[in-house]
């Protein structure tokens, strides 16, 4: 099953105005910073400013909301399986994790990467 709230990632088309912005007129203290990528503390639900895409700020994008799972990723995505959830793609894995989507609200869970 899943623990909660693991961030949320919202695209955004400036990098530079959306890290201002949210340090410095809403407060959020800034926790990282990589390129085209920011993250903010908001109220311990890290934030993650994507500049990376600007193009899902466009009428068919928006934010992900990703969760952390109880047990591994594998047995949390067999988990909900069982329960119904229709995954449309396999994990994938990055540099920073490895993540797979779910077709209800297109919720992303998120598991830390592993060696």
């Amino acid at each position: 099953m899943l623990k909660g709230v693991a961030n949320i990632w919202m695209p955004v088309q400036d990098i530079e105005r959306a890290a201002h912005f949210y340090e410095n007129i809403l407060g959020m203290p800034m926790v990282k910073r990589d390129g085209p990528w920011a993250e903010v503390d908001a109220n311990g639900v890290t934030v993650g400013l994507n500049g990376r895409e600007p193009e899902g700020t466009e009428a068919e994008g928006g934010p992900v909301l990703t969760f952390q799972p109880e047990g591994s990723l594998e047995e949390t995505v067999e988990d909900l399986k069982a329960r119904g959830v229709t995954f449309p793609a396999e994990i994938s894995e990055h540099y920073w994790g490895r993540v797979t989507t779910f077709v209800e609200g297109y919720e992303v869970l998120k598991a830390p990467c592993t060696s």
